[in-house]
């Protein structure tokens, strides 16, 4: 295949990406579309999971799958044309902790390694290489830097549900 070049692997995209958004906090990215192509969509379906819960919309990735191509062309052309609108994000609710029969809602979003720049190091929530573990670890180690201190959690959702 000479004269042909071959596209950039995802990965590169998303860094060059996060680099310039690294490089740039100021800069507002209007439009990705550019690094958006058949190549990448295809590499992006490969590396993303199948075998888990189906979103909003009851499809599986395997579903997805039968027809690949036909499904990315269609949602690579909704989204140059602008008409590309996210589903919303499934929410699922867990119990809010062990014996509680309260539960807290949880949904997980979509996310780029370009908005990984904003955030503050002490953010942990849904981001590459941090979990709750590290949160927690984090907290106890600035705790022991200090020398000891009070921790208080508390949750005020309905603290004025009742009246006195």
């Amino acid at each position: 295949m000479a004269g042909t070049q071959r596209p950039e692997p995802v990965s590169t995209k998303q860094q060059q990406i996060a680099e310039l958004a690294r490089q740039s906090p100021q800069r507002g990215f209007t439009s990705l579309n550019h690094y958006l192509d058949i190549p990448w969509l295809i590499e992006a379906y490969h590396r993303t999971r199948r075998d888990g819960a189906p979103g909003v919309d009851g499809q599986t990735g395997a579903d997805y799958g039968d027809d690949l191509l036909g499904n990315l062309q269609s949602l690579l052309g909704r989204a140059k044309s602008g008409t590309y609108r996210a589903p919303p994000v499934r929410r699922v609710h867990i119990p809010k902790g062990p014996g509680s029969a309260e539960t807290r809602p949880l949904g997980i979003p979509t996310f780029e390694p370009i908005y990984e720049q904003d955030f503050l190091d002490c953010s942990y929530g849904f981001r590459p290489g941090r979990s709750a573990h590290t949160a927690v670890e984090s907290l106890w180690k600035q705790v022991m830097d200090l020398g000891g201190c009070w921790i208080l959690e508390v949750d005020i959702r309905k603290f004025f549900d009742h009246a006195s």
